[in-house]
């Protein structure tokens, strides 16, 4: 458990020009110790990371206040992160130990899905307005990386405009080194309008350090009433390491070397395929739905492109796909989010069916409604489970893989369509889901 220092000296650090801690104090080795890491390799405290990347890229001294992670309790300190050549000394001050916050996945996980409230758009800079800080859904909605917004100026990405008054709140508290509201400011990449809030910061010698603060779209919160289908942090999760295999994957499948086999580089088609269209999928919860009800799609085409997406999953796992054939089956709704509603249905049946049998898709049609079918013959599903697999990060008592998400993210994309996911199972005799949508 990373301490207070026994005595008023800074704690001393430094981080080389790939972001790793080379050499630290006890207090700070043991803090890098206890987020799973070590002395030689990457600085694992975000929060630290940031600020020494800020000044790396500056070039000048960074000053910030932040609020670190340690196993049992969080540490408020005072970071000082100081250029010098390709490296950066960090020196900390003031460290305070708290109450560990409740993790926020974990967070997610047990309290029910309506009360969840998104991450605010937050963000720090420093006395010279740029930035040292935001927070992932407020780097997602400027449709950046948390770490490139990290040292650009603040009037750069904004554009600041008066109130009724004619006057500008954030070049006022500027003046005066004191807090704000009601500053109103335009994105420049989009034109989205928001209201920034802030308070000053002042370092440990009492001088004025930047400022710290919130943003809101109009005169609500964003989280009132736009608030994201997936949580922020479960979308910062996400696309980040599917960004990475998209990048891998499109490096693969575009070699030209003839030592390469035709298969090797199909097969990093297909991934990079795969995961362009679940990190489309994954921005798309994050937006407000405009899919209700949708337009007229054909949901045997749409089955045919799911399968193609999981035929290599299902391949490797000995699993035969079986598509019915027909013609067309029209239906209503968003042609994005019925893909990965069959793409999480025949995924979780690929993984519960027995090697050597089939997962079969098939389609009705009643007087209102168009279904599609996806039956495995696995073990089957408990009737006390056949709610609870629904809901974020809850997976079947047996089932060891999967995220626990797939199938909370299927009904989600559903409903918002006015449709519904439905289930048939008994243990012992298989499961059958049922994407059910209206009819067109």
């Amino acid at each position: 458990m990373a301490s207070f220092p026994s005595d008023t000296r800074p704690v001393l650090g430094r981080v080389d020009s790939k972001g790793r801690l080379i050499s630290a104090d006890a207090q700070l080795e043991r803090l890098q110790v206890e987020a799973g890491s070590r002395i030689g390799a990457t600085l694992a405290l975000p929060q630290l990371a940031g600020v020494a990347r800020v000044a790396q890229r500056l070039r000048i001294p960074v000053s910030r206040r932040v609020l670190a992670a340690g196993g049992e309790q969080d540490i408020d300190m005072w970071v000082r992160a100081v250029p010098e050549g390709d490296e950066v000394a960090l020196s900390i001050e003031q460290w305070t130990s708290r109450p560990a916050s409740a993790p926020r996945l974990a967070a997610i996980s047990t309290i029910d899905d309506e009360a969840l409230t998104p991450e605010p758009l937050a963000w720090s800079v420093d006395e010279q307005l740029r930035l040292i800080s935001i927070s992932p859904p407020f780097a997602g909605l400027l449709e950046l990386e948390v770490a490139d917004a990290a040292g650009q100026s603040l009037t750069k990405l904004f554009r600041l405009e008066e109130d009724e008054e004619g006057q500008m709140p954030l070049l006022d508290a500027l003046a005066s080194r004191s807090e704000f509201s009601g500053q109103k400011v335009s994105v420049r990449s989009t034109g989205q309008e928001l209201i920034f809030d802030g308070t000053a910061i002042l370092g440990p010698d009492g001088v004025f350090a930047g400022f710290e603060g919130s943003a809101t779209v109009g005169d609500a919160p964003v989280a009132a009433n736009d608030r994201p289908a997936l949580d922020p942090a479960v979308q910062t999760a996400l696309r980040s390491p599917l960004d990475r295999i998209v990048q891998s994957a499109e490096e693969m499948s575009a070699s030209t070397d003839s030592g390469v086999s035709e298969d090797y580089v199909a097969y990093a088609a297909d991934i990079a395929a795969a995961a362009r269209h679940l990190l489309s999928v994954i921005r798309s919860l994050g937006e407000q739905s405009d899919s209700q009800g949708g337009g007229q799609v054909d949901l045997a085409e749409l089955a045919n492109e799911a399968v193609g997406l999981v035929e290599t999953a299902a391949k490797e796992r000995g699993i035969f796909l079986a598509l019915e054939r027909i013609g067309s089956l029209p239906a209503r709704g968003e042609s994005r989010s019925i893909v990965q509603i069959l793409v999480n249905l025949a995924g979780n049946a690929v993984r519960h069916a027995a090697p050597g049998t089939a997962v079969k898709i098939s389609f009705e049609r009643s007087e209102h409604a168009a279904m599609v079918h996806v039956a495995d013959d696995g073990p089957g599903i408990d009737p006390a489970d056949q709610e609870r697999i629904f809901e974020p990060f809850q997976k079947g008592a047996k089932e060891g893989e999967g995220s626990g998400l797939g199938l909370a993210i299927a009904r989600r994309l559903a409903r918002a369509m006015g449709g519904e996911i439905q289930l048939r199972s008994a243990p012992g005799e298989g499961s059958r889901f049922t994407l059910v949508l209206a009819a067109a």
